[in-house]
């Protein structure tokens, strides 16, 4: 392998890893951005936090507001949050204070013994679980809402749904308001609805930064055969997807060939994203070739982009995504195919490997 390429390899290879990296737990510097964890130690202190995060852990001080997307917030015993707590999550648990107000949609809440919210709780949920105090009123809309024996509510409590447990924790009164219904609850739909795209559409964009980057003629190869050969691709695509589980059922029927059908599965569901991954990408490459660019990262940018846009059509959106699959899938399987007989006549030399 010629020594430029090795070291374009390497310094893609160095490049995604600082991508996946802001995309699995750690610590994350910045407290305003897109990662998986963002954490605020115990004894630190950070101005805010906002973005979309797959874990948000807070054990120190936030002197401002936490906002934006999260799949799960944590707000530790000794954590502080001075400002707001305004976030749609997957699950939110304080443990600490929130000398703010708490406004969220969330699948589930609990505020334990030891967590205080200094201002209003306004929230829509699955599920909510008081055990701990909130000085200000709290607006709830719930399919259950659980009030331990340690809560207390200094202000008045309205709500709609299963409500349970010390009704005397509620200091002010108790209005039950079946206009709430699941009102907030819902609203946090788009919100997760988001999330995950952006989540998906992120990793995504790093594995496919990765395939264009390590492989750039191979994956340019893939994207010519897509669009030169569009219903061979799609055949060989749909074989690929439903002939490789028949085969793996097949091999698992054995006692030993059960740890290689399960080896088998695992390495075919990477073959799936990869082969979701060209699709998009040879689409894109596509698209822009009607107006006369040719750029591979920007091609895998426009192909991730559409089918997102795709999704949000109606009808018409997933069987055109599943088509696009079908067509990276095919081509990927082609690419390998060919691949391989260049390597066999060449005596096994090539200048990229895959």
């Amino acid at each position: 392998m010629p020594s430029h390429t090795r070291t374009r390899q390497l310094l893609t290879v160095v490049l995604v890893t600082i991508l996946a990296a802001s995309l699995v737990p750690g610590t994350a510097v910045a407290q305003s951005g897109i990662g998986g964890t963002t954490t605020v130690e115990s004894g630190e202190t950070v101005s805010e936090i906002s973005g979309v995060y797959g874990t948000v852990v807070i054990e120190g001080t936030v002197t401002g507001d936490v906002s934006g997307l999260a799949g799960d917030i944590v707000v530790r015993e000794g954590g502080v949050i001075e400002g707001d707590l305004e976030a749609a999550a997957g699950t939110i648990q304080i443990s600490g204070t929130v000398m703010g107000d708490v406004s969220t949609g969330t699948g589930s809440i609990s505020v334990t013994e030891t967590g205080v919210v200094e201002g209003n709780f306004d929230v829509g949920a699955g599920s909510v679980r008081i055990d701990g105090r909130i000085d200000g009123d709290a607006t709830i809309g719930a399919d259950t809402i659980r009030l331990g024996d340690e809560a207390a509510i200094a202000g008045s409590l309205t709500y709609d749904g299963d409500l349970r447990g010390n009704r005397d924790a509620v200091a002010g009164d108790i209005t039950r308001d079946r206009s709430l219904g699941f009102g907030l609850f819902t609203d946090i739909q788009p919100f997760a609805s988001w999330l995950f795209t952006i989540s998906t559409f992120i990793f995504n964009l790093g594995f496919g930064a990765l395939l264009l980057g390590l492989f750039p003629r191979f994956s340019d190869r893939i994207a010519d055969r897509t669009a030169a050969e569009p219903v061979k691709s799609g055949l060989v695509g749909l074989g690929t997807l439903l002939g490789i589980p028949v085969l793996l059922v097949a091999l698992a029927i054995t006692v030993i060939g059960i740890p290689l059908s399960l080896l088998g599965l695992a390495v075919f569901l990477v073959v799936i994203w990869i082969g979701l991954i060209y699709g998009r990408f040879a689409i894109g490459v596509w698209v822009l070739s009607r107006f006369d660019i040719d750029n591979r990262w920007a091609g895998l940018v426009v192909g991730l982009l559409l089918a997102v846009v795709l999704w949000e059509v109606p009808l018409v959106g997933g069987p055109l995504n599943f088509v696009i699959f079908l067509l990276g899938l095919g081509a990927f399987v082609l690419a390998l195919g060919s691949r391989r007989r260049r390597i066999d006549s060449t005596g096994g030399s090539t200048s990229e490997s895959i």
